[in-house]
């Protein structure tokens, strides 16, 4: 676990940010999903697959064209805290809604095209090769019903995104004396 997964977590449960809820940590450079009790309790990480372009903001109505198709240089995950929420993806999977608008949410990994190879990826030793998605935060399925669903699926939670072009403490400037 990095010094900025640690100090954001530290953060989140100490200062009271995450309200008394359970929540995540997304390093975006490690490619990691840090899920932690709401009593600030490590619960379970893994690797994630993540937006395919680097970059720690969304453009506006990002959302509305998941349907119609996402330009390259648009599909990246977002940086930041965000309020998440449990809801139904259109196909009505179980997600975890992190940016509704932006249709960024976190997720079990699901059938794609096979060139992209995202078990692959996801199980390789290196985050080098995880940046696959349209935005979303994707873990394996197990971890998702193991760890996600029960901490996250049920009851709104926060997540936190760590930047991936910025320092962190940029991002996160009330969390980085700790």
């Amino acid at each position: 676990m990095s010094h900025a997964v640690q100090a954001l977590a530290r953060w989140a449960f100490t200062d009271g940010d995450a309200g008394g809820r359970p929540f995540a940590v997304v390093d975006k450079l490690g490619a990691r999903l840090y899920v932690f009790t709401a009593a600030g309790h490590l619960a379970g990480s893994t690797p994630a697959l993540l937006g395919q372009q680097r970059g720690d903001n969304t453009t506006p109505g990002v959302g509305d064209r998941v349907a119609t198709g996402i330009p390259m240089a648009q599909r990246t995950t977002p940086a930041g805290r965000f309020a998440s929420e449990p809801g139904r993806n259109l196909q009505g999977e179980a997600v975890v809604w992190v940016d509704y608008d932006a249709a960024v949410a976190v997720h079990r990994l699901r059938p794609a095209a096979a060139a992209e190879r995202r078990p692959q990826r996801l199980a390789s030793a290196t985050p080098a090769d995880n940046q696959i998605t349209l935005g979303c935060i994707v873990v394996a399925g197990d971890f998702y019903d193991r760890v996600v669903a029960p901490l996250l699926g049920k009851h709104r939670g926060t997540v936190y995104v760590l930047p991936d072009s910025q320092d962190w403490r940029e991002a996160f400037p009330n969390a980085a004396g700790l």
